[in-house]
């Protein structure tokens, strides 16, 4: 498979698992990571305050008009969140 020209990946975009599951929207490509906006994280309706979440640009697998999907399912994909620091 071709390494993926993550230059594709742009702010505001969705992204979504394998399955086809929403999994956020990019806030901005920062190095080799997606870091997604804070009001898709998991955290804005639970009352802890939303966080910045990251996920590894390689589970890109391909980038559709204005979705990145994942190679992975929505659900392995909250697995392999970052937060921020």
């Amino acid at each position: 498979m071709a390494e993926h020209d993550h230059s594709a990946i742009k702010e505001n975009m969705k992204v979504v698992g394998a399955d086809g599951v929403h999994i956020g929207t990019v806030d901005h490509l920062e190095g080799e990571r997606i870091k997604l906006t804070k009001s898709d994280s998991p955290q804005a309706g639970d009352g802890e305050g939303a966080r910045h979440h990251y996920l590894p640009a390689g589970l890109v697998a391909s980038v559709d008009g204005d979705t990145v999907r994942l190679s992975a399912s929505a659900a392995n994909a909250a697995d392999l969140f970052e937060e921020e620091g």
